[in-house]
């Protein structure tokens, strides 16, 4: 069987099984979730690590190299952030083409070194080598707060789902800038920021954490992707309101009637998906500077089952549902 036919989860969950368990150091999370979790004597320690791939995840043609460094780090901070945790350190493993000018390289770590500052973040280390492609693989470790964590596999029927930001809004921006859409200079910069400089929510999940949520995770693969990770971890199913949807008003401009089906499956947003009790959801939404809507609820039901419903209660079906890697 090929990796495309078994898909990325599959094949994780077939790596998962593979890996023995360690009866010295045992993780607290392992494999699965958005960063492992392992207890030192002091503290919860977090880790992840993601890679960027030329030709695979992005194009030179449509991003920066200063553009570049900040996204490859901010799409593992995000993971942290997915923990309600603390990133401390990074380890960068660059893979680049021999006749990559170093002037490009160098912008690639402005890109790093201007985000790391924003959270304190210590680059302390990595590896360099060859390759016909540019490949970005960037590890970051972390801390909990408490020592405690937000997972994958916590959600509960009743509670409400709820979303920072404006999903969808990086997906335009990509879409935006691989067909040279031509829009005004406020609305471009906002959907080329949105796909190329995403924020990753780290003071947002330690809030949630501090108010109670426990299960929540980042909107990498797409709002609907991700909310069925959720589900199938913690063995429910929800229903999504698609009237509640939050959609910048660049993104409802620009794209129409899409705009919706982009927020639905458009990947890459790294805002956080989260569930919880109405009550301390309402109380988030009123400490939390940046939006937070409520967009449906968990249910019980078949595992990672999600019904769409429009504002008249009526069934909405969409083709893509979010980002596969095979």
């Amino acid at each position: 069987m090929k990796v495309s036919e078994m898909g990325e989860f599959g094949l994780i969950d077939l790596l998962a099984k593979m890996i023995p368990d360690s009866k010295v150091n045992r993780p607290v999370i392992g494999i699965g979730d958005d960063a492992a979790a392992w207890r030192s004597e002091s503290s919860l320690q977090l880790a992840t690590v993601d890679t960027l791939v030329q030709g695979v995840h992005f194009s030179l043609e449509t991003i920066t190299w200063k553009e570049l460094g900040w996204k490859s780090l901010a799409i593992n901070l995000s993971d942290i952030a997915a923990m309600g945790g603390v990133p401390q350190y990074a380890l960068v493993a660059l893979a680049l083409p021999e006749d990559t000018e170093v002037a490009d390289v160098t912008l690639l770590y402005e890109g790093m070194i201007e985000l790391a500052g924003r959270f304190d973040v210590a680059i302390i280390g990595g590896n360099i080598s060859r390759s016909p492609a540019v490949s970005i693989t960037v590890t970051v470790l972390g801390g909990s707060l408490n020592g405690e964590v937000l997972r994958r596999s916590a959600a509960r029927p009743g509670d409400k789902i709820a979303v920072t930001g404006y999903p969808g809004s990086a997906a335009a921006g990509l879409e935006m800038l691989s067909q040279d859409l031509q829009f005004g200079v406020e609305m471009s910069t906002y959907l080329r920021s949105a796909f190329t400089r995403p924020r990753p929510r780290i003071a947002e999940g330690q809030l949630l954490l501090k108010e109670g949520v426990k299960a929540a995770i980042d909107t990498s693969d797409g709002l609907l992707a991700d909310l069925r990770h959720v589900c199938e971890a913690s063995g429910v199913a929800a229903k999504i309101n698609t009237n509640l949807l939050p959609i910048h008003p660049a993104v409802a401009r620009g794209f129409g009637e899409r705009a919706r089906e982009l927020a639905l499956s458009g990947g890459e947003d790294y805002e956080l998906l989260f569930t919880g009790k109405a009550e301390i959801v309402e109380r988030i939404r009123a400490k939390m500077e940046y939006p937070v809507t409520v967009i449906g609820e968990i249910t019980s039901g078949k595992p990672g089952e999600i019904s769409l419903l429009d504002v008249d209660g009526s069934p909405v079906k969409i083709e893509n549902t979010g980002w596969k890697h095979f």
